[in-house]
Parts: structure tokens; sequence; C-alpha cells
């Protein structure tokens, strides 16, 4: 049997790659299985079930329509315990018969700066990981935990292996496999790197459904509904979407039998989907959690905030996605229209907790290349300007304790984000930011649309609050 090692054993890599494993499985396809662990001592609960489960749970989808359906994922064959030496982990990495690594990461666990390079200087657990892995430990940043993998699988002779991502990163192969080679290139390992450009490709992917946090009501529904008390139960939308570039060097699963769409670029589908999906949620989480709301759908059906994301997309994203020279395969305005009814699914109960956390990597990487586009061709920006200024609102709510939530943002600096909200000039400072701007910062325009759209931001949170 082949395996996939996956690399985060999070609610969303079960409920999306895990389950398309499964459907092919159920199909009589038994040539692959996946084996999971993390890299980092977290969600032990979920793996001590996992482990008493034989990698068994099931999983609750719901439409938007209410339906909901129980399935019982079977994909996961080894759940690997964590060991702070990583050893269990490496030595599945280093198994011949495990042909692809995955893993699902958070955009700031990449540590990338607006140019695609490690930001060594933000961030002091990568800086920690490199002292680590050069100290002869594991690593346990994607970067030092696959480095610690791959060491072992170069010297035991294991064979080439493809690294897939399944996570929102813009350009997910291509920047995680830069990133890679830097970190190695820092540990000044030149033989494994030469090892890693001959024996791993990087596929881009593309990866869509909306997974929330699990709650112990799923439990409960999971338990009425099938008679299993499963303590690993979670739950997503019945919508599913995955896009994968062709590109695997060990062989891989006939994906395309379950619906997994290969392709030879995934460039169109991601700039969707981060766009026209991401943005919006992050639009409409810190609307919401202004308009004093807990749950995406809630915000999805108040008038105003709907409004503001239907804008922002028809506007401003729509426009610079399909153009004349560049025709979109894709048709943005079905697509738009289909994200707002998931959203406004009740059902899915997501919070703006989770979709609110990580604005200091969400707005570069998903908001700013809008506002680059409309830069470019001279053009205004006032509705993609609302994401943004929403976010200058909500910081200045946290800056004050004012967040209803515990917020949670791997890329913000606290003290840089405490002196924009400090500023004489709050807007100014906001746009000044490199974190967030890159090389926009402080670009006059992007100053000017910012402080309109601040203003409209505050007239909504006053007629709403009146605050």
């Amino acid at each position: 049997m082949n395996f996939i090692l996956h690399l985060g054993l999070g609610s969303f890599h079960r409920a999306h790659q895990a389950v398309c494993v499964h459907a092919l499985r159920q199909q009589g396809d038994t040539g692959w299985a996946i084996a999971g662990g993390n890299l980092r001592p977290d969600m032990a609960d979920t793996i001590a079930a996992l482990q008493a489960q034989d990698g068994r749970y099931t999983l609750e989808t719901v439409t938007p329509q209410g339906e909901r359906n129980y399935t019982v994922i079977e994909s996961i064959q080894r759940v690997i315990p964590y060991q702070d030496d990583l050893a269990p982990l490496i030595a599945m990495g280093a198994d011949p018969a495990t042909r692809i690594i995955s893993f699902t990461v958070t955009e700031a666990g990449y540590y990338l700066d607006a140019q695609n390079k490690l930001d060594w200087p933000t961030f002091a657990d990568l800086r920690a990981d490199l002292a680590a892995v050069k100290a002869g430990q594991a690593g346990h940043t994607i970067y030092g935990g696959l480095v610690s993998i791959l060491r072992a699988r170069m010297r035991s002779g294991a064979g080439p292996v493809t690294l897939m991502n399944c996570d929102n990163l813009r350009h997910n192969g291509d920047r995680s496999r830069s990133g890679l080679l830097v970190f190695i290139d820092a540990l000044g390992d030149a033989e494994l790197k030469a090892w890693v450009v001959q024996h791993t490709s990087s596929p881009n992917a593309m990866v869509d459904r909306i997974t929330p946090r699990p709650t112990p009501d799923v439990a409960e529904r999971v338990k009425a509904a099938t008679g299993w008390d499963d303590k690993a139960a979670l739950m997503g939308e019945s919508f599913i979407q995955w896009v994968i570039e062709d590109d695997f060097i060990a062989g891989r699963p006939d994906w395309e039998k379950v619906g997994v769409e290969m392709v030879q670029s995934v460039q169109a589908h991601e700039e969707a989907k981060i766009r026209l999906l991401n943005a919006t949620h992050s639009c409409i989480a810190w609307a919401g959690t202004l308009a004093g709301y807990q749950y995406i759908h809630e915000g999805t059906h108040d008038a105003a905030i709907r409004q503001m994301a239907y804008d922002y997309v028809t506007d401003d994203a729509i426009p610079v996605l399909q153009t004349p020279e560049q025709p979109c395969p894709i048709n943005l305005e079905q697509y738009r229209d289909v994200v707002l009814d998931r959203f406004g699914n009740p059902a899915i109960a997501d919070t703006n907790q989770r979709v609110a956390m990580d604005a200091f990597s969400k707005i570069p990487g998903m908001i700013a290349p809008t506002i680059r586009d409309k830069l470019a061709r001279n053009a205004p920006f006032d509705s993609v300007a609302m994401l943004p200024a929403l976010f200058l609102a909500y910081l200045q709510r946290w800056h004050a304790g004012q967040i209803p939530y515990s917020y949670q943002d791997q890329a913000m600096d606290p003290a840089a984000a405490h002196a924009i909200c400090d500023a004489a000039d709050p807007v100014a400072a906001y746009a000044a930011d490199t974190t967030l701007w890159g090389e926009m910062a402080g670009h006059p325009q992007l100053v000017d649309a910012l402080r309109k759209a601040y203003a409209r931001v505050l007239a909504f949170v006053a007629e709403r609050t009146g605050a």
C-alpha cells in the first residue's frame, strides 16, 4: 500500500483531503491510505481520540438547506503519536511506501514576507527552529519538520516524494518550496538541497470546504444519528472543491474518480478562491464582529454587510480577474453568488472568531493584490478599501480590549499594532505598515481610499451600536 504522510491532523484535513482518499477506497481503490501526525504538541485530545478509534471518525456535512449527512471516514490508517524528537513521524516519512508528504499550514505558518522570502527578523520561532535543526534536533516549523523528514529519507534511499500543500497560501507549492530551499541554504546543507531539487515536486493546489472548529453539539448530533460516541467527530459544509496541478514525482491516487480537478495550472481557480471567497469571508467576519454578531451567517444575512462583500467582489475583484486580455475560465459572478449562499448557511455556525484571525497575513495575501491591481490601472478602489478599513476599526476595538473573544494573529506584532491605534493619525500609520502593504505602504491613493472607507465603516458601526 502507498501512503500519504499528512502533517497537521486538524479539522480541515479531515473534512477535505482525507474524505477524497476515503471516497476512492470506498470505490474499491485501496492502493492509497493516509498516515498522519503533528509537528507540534497541539490537539492532544483529538490525536488521542483518533488513536483510540484506529483513525476512524464521523464527518457531518450540511447543505445550505439544512440537510445533514453522516459518513464514517476510514482513510487515516495510521495515527502517529507526537514525540518531541518526531521520531515516529520521521520514520514514516523515510518509509519507501510514503509517496506524498502533505501538510495544512496557516498563511502565517510559512513565515514569508511581502517578497516571499523567509522573514527571519520577524519570527523568533523560525530562527529558533533553524538553530535546533543545526544542533541536530528535530524541527517543528513546516520547514524544520520537512528537513528532518527529508534528510532521513535521503539517507535511507527511500526514493522521490511529492510535497503537497492543502491550504490557502497563494501559489502554495511554489512558495513553500522556495521557503524550504532557503531554509536548507541557511543550514548550509548542500547535499540535502541537491537531493530535494532532484527528488521532490511541489504542485500548487486550491482547496475549499468551510470547516468550523468542532463544538460539543456536533458529537451529540453524531451520537443521536449513528449511536456512536465519536470523540473525533467534526462537521463541514456539503460543498467541496480541490484543484491540483498534476505534478507528482512518485505517483498519486486516481483523484479524478472522486471529483478532484487535475490541471496544468491552478492559478485562475486560486485567484478566484482567495479573492472572492477568502477575502469576502474576512470582510464578513470583521464587519460582523463590529456589528455585534457571533456567527458568519448572521453577518451574511445583514443587508449592509452583504452589500459590502458583494460590492467588493463586483466593483473591484472581478474587473481585475476577468479582462479582455486575460479572460477567466470561471464564471465569477456565479462563483460570487454561490459563495454568499454558502456563507449564509446557519447550520454551519461558523464563528467570526475563527475567520477574523490572522489579518496581518490575510490582508497582504488576499486583499492587497486587488488594490495593487487597481492602482496599476489607475482605477478607483473604494469597494475593496472597505475590507482593510473594517479591520482597522476591528483593531481599534482590540486595542481597547473590546473584542468579545481572543484574537489570534501569528504575523502581528502586538506592540506595532497598538502603536498604529495610538498614533495621532491611525489611518496614515496603518497605511504605512509594511507588513500589511509591502511596497504600497504610504501610497497617497492608498491613504486617501482608506481614509474615506474608514469614515464609512465608523458610520456603519455607529448605526449598529450607537457608538
